[in-house]
């Protein structure tokens, strides 16, 4: 090595002046470096040079053959730890030794020992160290050493920065110090380097060594390698060469088979591509695809590999494919979509004629397809079906198949409106106005088809709705078929001739689909198929799955998406005829509420037919039609409601409260809407009750009621009080004539009396009616009428009809009790005669409650009876309490008219107690109370039944007594003639009393007993009569 020896005398002056310099400074490393200035200084002696040679061939002494350098290096430090072992010492009896006796042997040995220890030390580090990270320790130790500044890349001592950086001395001194670290760290760089090449040296001389052996072996094998060389020549050359000849001609003609094969196939495919296009040109599809599944399979083994004339062959294959497929689907559709142009002219032609089509929309043997028809169709559909099948296109067709036959009906359904449209609205102008009066032309004049659709007339809307009917049932009969047909081809029904055919094609197209599907997921964009590559590639499909249960679920899901989509597509035309027909229900949505009840059921249930019908071809409830018709029978309901709720209002604000004649249709309509048993028609057609003996009794009471009117109007006056309303009552307005819009037009039932009596009767009970009570008893008809027609709206049908006999009953107690018609109807008070007849209508209305329930819950579901029972329930005890109300104030009518009569009775007495009265008569005062009793009598046993009129009488019985006792018992009779006054009037009036009706029978067995009885026994004792 070019590495110049250490000088000695370096060596030694740098540890001299290091050490002063040491004592001149803070001692911050003195300890640390001071075994490193040791070693330093023993190693000085030898050069760098000599230790760089080789350990193993140095001189004798300590480089011996089987010591290293390291060894040396050590050895010149290191003292043997036997020198320094302790003596053995052996304790002599009787002498005790202490540790302050060996003070002066330690203190003597403890530099030296310490010396040992380091060097110890220093020798451990160096045996773990040189194993594992003694170059990097090393590494770390002459860093913290020497400074950075010494290791930089850039150090060089002629940059000024750097010279000063590392040279900082301004005076002798210092420069000596620094011409004595820089030895040192010159020192501690070599022994570090020193050390890292003792690490490798071992191996770099071993491996000098193996290198040197390695290359006389090479030596040895290339020589090897000639013999060999020289050998296998002349094996060639006599024994190898004439084999090798005969393997290669061999191999010649294998190769020439091959061409020829190649030739062969190459002929083969030019053949089938002219033939391919022959048979698409010809639509001979299942050619084709015979052609393209031996081509496909071709390509798929990877035959024609490397056959630069075939490079277009995939894509070509692939055009042909989807020409085939668009031949099938136009073929499909043009015999799945029928063309009933002509069916449609039929049915359009039928219905511009002035005959009326039928109204239930069947069509029965017209729309069936004959047997040969559905025959001849499922022949045409199966070649196809089974081509489509092959390419697993028929899912995808089928699809198409729905938006072209939901096209279809929707055209079909436009063309209809189209054409019949305008004829229909001339016939409904025609009928509307006379021919002076029209005033638009035959088409509409130009109005918009909603505009068209609105003008005309139930009738004809109905008519149009039943030429769309049929229309539509045609084409969705056809599409059935069509359904029937392809279910009939897929599922082998009846076991068909082509059931091979199809099983095997639906096995194909559903592998052909199955990896189709791989290679959307795997490549992204959609490529087309060949059937053919489904087939190659069904054995390695199976053979992953390993079992064959794989394929047969393939054709089964594939089938059912088949099948699928096919019946998706009679739902989708369905469902589109569905809207069609809600979208013309929905242009006339605001005239049908308020069309009338038959004219609206005619279409409800025409449309109920027609979602009947095509919910039985679809498979499938039509929700959203349902829901329109729905919509627009609540809306008819609301309408019809709101519109006899305003004219039941108009009604009772006109009414009188007079008694009217009961024509013959109410009584009709009691006995067909509420029968009983006991009520038979006679033979004149009058209702009678079941005895018969009512019809005399009827008539006295008519002729006594016609009695009562033409009397005086004083008597009246004297039998009526003024009632008052009371304050919460509101007043209403008269209602305007016209400005009830009911939808049958009852009108005022005096105008237009038929011959009947004067008193409806039910369940053998008969009531004296009104005008407003045979109004109410119509609509009640004809909700009951609604709730028969509407069943699915019964339930708020109900709370309609509760709603309506609230309002009734509330608005009857205004007008009546609450004497709100002397300001809405005009009259001058609220006679007891008026308050009769109240009673009988609110009675009659009562007993008709039990009857109403049971009609209207036939159609109620269970869950919403309770409900509407309880609420029913609720009405029956109003109509209850509101007649009992009645009744209690013709009670109080009569107690108010005997306390007006006996403020006056003083007055009377004076007279009496005069000299000069000489009067036999009874007093004016028994003689007026008697004749209002009596009128009052008259008038309710005329009016009310007698269990009532028995009821109020008792009451006033009761009160007469009481009050007219205690009057007499207040008075003051000073004169004979005026105690045989008092008598005859109290003997009047008591003879009045008993022949009032009462249930009131005491002991004595005499009518009616009461306190005036006791008074007059008891003041009137001694007297005879």
């Amino acid at each position: 090595m070019d590495s110049q020896p250490s000088q000695p005398g370096r060596s030694v002056s740098s540890t001299a002046h290091r050490s002063s310099f040491d004592h001149g400074r803070p001692s911050s490393s003195s300890s640390s470096s001071s075994s490193l200035s040791k070693s330093i200084s023993d190693a000085s002696s030898q050069s760098l040079s000599s230790i760089l040679n080789n350990p193993h061939g140095g001189k004798s002494g300590v480089y011996g053959p089987d010591t290293s350098w390291v060894g040396w290096w050590s050895s010149s430090t290191f003292v043997a730890p036997s020198e320094f072992a302790p003596v053995a010492s052996t304790k002599l009896a009787g002498s005790e030794l202490t540790r302050s006796h060996f003070h002066g042997y330690v203190s003597s040995i403890s530099e030296s020992h310490g010396r040992f220890e380091d060097i110890r030390k220093h020798a451990k580090e160096e045996s773990f160290g040189f194993d594992q990270e003694s170059h990097v320790s090393g590494l770390a130790a002459c860093l913290r050493e020497v400074p950075a500044l010494y290791f930089k890349e850039d150090f060089a001592l002629e940059d000024g920065p750097t010279f000063r950086a590392a040279c900082p001395f301004s005076s002798l001194t210092e420069n000596l110090t620094l011409q004595e670290k820089l030895s040192q760290y010159l020192d501690v760089v070599e022994l570090h380097l020193v050390k890292e090449i003792s690490v490798r040296s071992d191996s770099f001389f071993e491996a000098q060594g193996q290198l040197q052996d390695l290359n006389v072996k090479i030596v040895e094998g290339c020589s090897r390698i000639r013999e060999l060389k020289e050998t296998i020549r002349l094996l060639d050359k006599d024994l190898v060469d004439s084999a090798r000849e005969i393997q290669d001609l061999s191999s010649t003609r294998a190769n020439l088979l091959e061409l020829q094969q190649r030739l062969r196939l190459i002929l083969y495919v030019n053949q089938a591509l002219s033939a391919l296009k022959l048979l698409v040109a010809s639509a001979d599809c299942a050619g084709a695809l015979d052609i393209t599944d031996d081509l496909q399979n071709l390509l798929d083994r990877d035959e024609l590999t490397g056959l630069h004339c075939f490079r277009h062959l995939r894509d070509h294959v692939t055009t042909s494919i989807d020409s085939i497929n668009s031949i099938l689907t136009a073929e499909f559709m043009r015999a799945s979509i029928h063309d009933s142009g002509q069916a449609d002219m039929l049915i359009l032609s039928a219905a511009k004629g002035r005959g009326s089509l039928s109204s239930n929309g069947k069509t029965g043997d017209e729309v069936k397809l004959e047997e040969d028809e559905t025959s001849s169709l499922r022949d045409r559909l199966l070649p196809l079906v089974i081509g489509l099948l092959r390419t697993a296109k028929l899912p995808s067709v089928l699809r198409m198949y729905r938006d072209a036959l939901t096209a279809d009906v929707k055209t079909a359904i436009k063309n209809a409106v189209a054409e019949l449209l305008p004829i229909l609205v001339a016939r409904s102008l025609e009928s509307d106005f006379s021919p002076g009066e029209r005033t638009v032309d035959a088409d509409g004049g130009g109005l918009s088809l909603a505009s068209k659709l609105r003008t005309l007339s139930s009738e004809a809307f109905v008519h149009l709705l039943s030429a769309i009917f049929k229309i539509v049932q045609v084409h969705l009969i056809r599409a059935a078929e069509v359904k029937k047909a392809i279910e009939w081809i897929l599922c082998n029904i009846d076991g068909h001739y082509a059931a091979d055919s199809v099983a095997a094609a639906i096995a194909v197209g559903a592998a052909a689909a199955e990896t189709a599907q791989e290679n959307d997921v795997q490549t992204g964009p959609v490529v087309p198929y060949s059937p053919n590559r489904a087939t190659s590639k069904i054995p390695p499909l199976q053979g992953k799955s390993n079992d064959a249960s794989s394929l047969m679920n393939m054709s089964i899901n594939f089938r059912a998406d088949a099948l699928r989509e096919n019946t998706e597509a009679v739902f989708a035309a369905c469902d589109a005829a569905h809207g069609r027909w809600a979208k013309l229900l929905g242009v006339r949505a605001l005239l049908h509420p308020k069309l009338k009840l038959q004219e609206f059921m005619s279409i409800y249930d025409l449309t109920q037919e027609f979602i009947t019908a095509t919910e039985k071809i679809g498979g499938r409830l039509g929700y959203s039609i349902r829901g329109t018709l729905q919509s627009q029978a609540k809306a008819f309901m609301d309408f019809q409601h709101e519109a006899r709720i305003t004219k039941l209002k108009a009604v009772l604000d006109q009414e009188t409260w007079a008694e009217m004649d009961v024509p013959e249709e109410f009584q009709a309509i009691v006995n067909s809407r509420f029968p009983s048993e006991e009520l038979v028609s006679g033979n004149n057609g009058n209702v009678v009750p079941p005895d018969g003996s009512l019809s005399a009794e009827t008539a006295n009471q008519n002729a006594e009621s016609r009695s009562e009117q033409s009397e005086p109007s004083e008597n009246s006056s004297d039998s009526t009080a003024e009632a008052k309303s009371s304050p919460s009552a509101e007043p209403l307005e008269r209602s305007k004539p016209g400005a009830s819009s009911a939808p049958n037009n009852h009108g005022n039932l005096k105008e237009h009396r038929k011959s009947g009596s004067h008193i409806l009767f039910y369940q053998g009970v008969g009531y004296h009616m009104v005008n407003c009570g045979l109004i109410l008893l119509k609509m009640l008809s004809e909700y009951i009428d609604m709730n028969n027609s509407l069943p699915a709206l019964s339930s708020e049908i109900v709370h309609r009809v509760v709603e309506v006999l609230k309002f009734f009953n509330t608005r009857t107690c205004q007008l009546v009790l609450g004497a709100g018609a002397m300001q809405v109807s005009g009259l001058k008070s609220i006679t007891s005669k008026h308050l009769a007849l109240a009673s009988q209508v609110i009675s009659f209305t009562y007993a008709i409650v039990p009857e109403i329930r049971r009609t209207l819950f036939l159609k109620v579901p269970e869950m919403r009876k309770p409900l509407l029972s309880a609420e029913l329930d609720r009405v029956a005890q109003d109509y209850r309490v509101h007649r009992d109300e009645i009744h209690t104030k013709l009670v109080q009518i009569m107690r108010e008219r005997l306390l007006v009569h006996l403020r006056g009775l003083p007055q009377i007495v004076e007279s009496w107690n005069r000299p000069e009265d000489a009067n036999p008569q009874p007093s004016q005062f028994a003689r007026s109370l008697t004749k209002e009793v009596g009128f009052l009598q008259r008038v309710l046993s005329r009016t009310l039944h007698e269990v009532d009129v028995q009821a109020i009488f008792r009451q006033v019985i009761l009160i007469f007594h009481s009050q007219i006792s205690q009057a007499f018992s207040r008075l003051e009779i000073s004169t004979p003639q005026a105690k045989k006054r008092l008598k005859l009037d109290v003997e009047l009036i008591l003879g009045c009393i008993r022949s009032l009706p009462s249930d009131n029978v005491d002991q004595s067995d005499v009518p009616n007993w009461g306190q005036l009885d006791e008074f007059l026994a008891q003041h009137f004792k001694g007297d005879s009569d």
